[in-house]
C-alpha cells in the first residue's frame, strides 16, 4: 500500500534519502478551469509514496 504525505516538506526530505529510487511527476490538466492536478509519486526502498 503506497503511504500519503499531506506536507511537501516531509516529501522533500524522504526524496532526499539514499533509498529513494524515483520520482514521477504527473499532471492532469482540467479543461474548464486554469488549475490542474498535480500528483508527486517517489518511489523508496519499502513504500511509493504520493
Amino acid at each position: 500500500m503506497p503511504k500519503e504525505i499531506k506536507d511537501i516538506k516531509d516529501f522533500l526530505l524522504i526524496a532526499r534519502r539514499k533509498d529513494a529510487k524515483s520520482v514521477i511527476i504527473k499532471r492532469n490538466p482540467e479543461r474548464n478551469t486554469r488549475q490542474g492536478n498535480t500528483k508527486f509519486k517517489l518511489r523508496a526502498s519499502r513504500y511509493l509514496y504520493t
